[in-house]
């Protein structure tokens, strides 16, 4: 099983509510962790939210448990981001971390840790497919315009995936 650490209010700039001004009320984190409890109970990974304390948190960090969902706020002084780097290395290979964070990204994958954005999960939570089943990848660049001619040097099958969007579909899928 994996452990799942994501940026909260990083999750809850690309909601629907991303556009206004409720993205950050606690309404919004509520809505958000009933979402991620839902998912957390049709995946069975256990889920931790790390949420910015930094501004008005407390003298240490905040833990609290709800539906399952692990909910970190950081303390006073230290940011979101400091927390989850912290947690990527502590559970390296066996954790994915969800930020659209350049810097958590690169220091949660130097750790070992799968790394998704904030959209890409957003997209998992809602099931949403990326593109419609039974359609090859090349079928779909090429499908308004003229199909492209290939240079005669050029091997391998011209509808499958790059090497590395197959490695990296294949560690999305458990998620």
């Amino acid at each position: 099983m994996a452990h799942l650490i994501i940026d909260g209010y990083n999750l809850l700039g690309v909601g629907p509510r991303g556009g206004t001004g409720e993205r950050w009320s606690e309404a919004a984190r509520e809505d958000l962790l009933r979402r991620l409890t839902s998912y957390r109970r049709r995946k069975g990974h256990a889920v931790t939210v790390v949420f910015d304390g930094w501004r008005a948190g407390g003298v240490s960090e905040q833990r609290d448990s709800r539906g399952g969902i692990d909910v970190i706020y950081s303390r006073r002084g230290e940011q979101a981001d400091d927390v989850i780097r912290r947690l990527a290395a502590e559970f390296g290979a066996e954790c994915a971390v969800v930020s659209s964070d350049g810097e958590v990204r690169r220091s949660a994958g130097a750790a070992g840790a799968l790394v998704l954005t904030a959209q890409e999960f957003w997209m998992k939570l809602y099931e949403a497919p990326l593109r419609p089943a039974g359609v090859p990848f090349k079928e779909l660049e090429n499908e308004s315009g003229p199909r492209e001619r290939r240079s005669p040097d050029k091997k391998g099958n011209p509808r499958k995936l790059p090497k590395s969007l197959r490695n990296r579909r294949r560690q999305l899928k458990g998620f």
